[in-house]
């Protein structure tokens, strides 16, 4: 039974986040699950090769004064806050031998990991890199692989603030099922059909026990060892 190290958080602003898993991925050996219900620090997080001027509606950031992040993964734009969850898989690929280092695969083993925490409430699946409820999303997705390991990070929005969201411009490309509409008209709330918070933070830790993995509680004073450890860093603060 392979054993995944879990790192439960709560409210830890998403840039701390983001430079811990990236950490955890480069400087570190073990399979990992890192959650965290919410970021204390509200923050439009850009994918790794992303470009601000094309994705965020500068003036109105700037005027929310809200952070702009780059990340170190791939995948595209969120804006997250207090009310965004955020789970985290890292993995050698050694443990799990039939999944293939490659993002799509990475991701079908993601959907059907949690399929049964999801499927009670609705039509669930995934949509190009979405978590969709038909065709609503309530989850992103991006990956980082490197040569013997693999990172899947989602943002769930448990709910969100529409004005928020109204920072982020509408993408140049876009998932068919997203069907050419407006930001605000493809998301969903988790919150109007998931009945309880915490219990959903759990689920998401029994759906990797029930597919035989062993979880064991790290603390963050194991993780901060790590962090000083030399790795790239690639996760950065953007100046509009």
């Amino acid at each position: 039974m392979s054993v995944v190290r879990l790192l439960r958080l709560a409210g830890t602003p998403i840039l701390q986040q983001l430079k811990i898993e990236e950490a955890l991925l480069r400087a570190d050996a073990q399979n990992w699950l890192v959650v965290n219900d919410g970021s204390s620090i509200p923050a439009i997080v850009m994918g790794i090769s992303g470009k601000a001027k094309e994705l965020i509606k500068i003036p109105q950031a700037q005027e929310a004064k809200i952070d702009v992040i780059k990340r170190f993964s791939g995948g595209g734009t969120v804006v997250v806050d207090e009310n965004t969850i955020f789970s985290t898989v890292i993995m050698n690929s050694s443990a799990l031998p039939h999944v293939e280092c490659y993002p799509r695969p990475v991701m079908k083993w993601t959907e059907a990991l949690l399929r049964p925490v999801f499927s009670p409430y609705g039509n669930f699946r995934l949509a190009c890199h979405d978590y969709v409820y038909d065709e609503n999303k309530f989850g992103g997705n991006a990956q980082a692989i490197t040569k013997q390991r693999w990172l899947h990070h989602t943002s769930f929005l448990w709910d969100f603030q529409e004005a928020r969201m109204a920072l982020l411009q509408h993408p140049a490309r876009v998932p068919a099922y997203r069907k050419g509409r407006e930001h605000l008209k493809f998301l969903m709330r988790l919150k109007d059909i998931m009945p309880l918070r915490d219990a959903f933070l759990g689920q998401m830790e029994q759906a990797l026990t029930s597919h035989g993995f062993h979880l064991q509680e790290a603390s963050m004073e194991e993780v901060n060892a790590i962090l000083p450890k030399d790795h790239l860093r690639s996760t950065k603060l953007i100046d509009l």
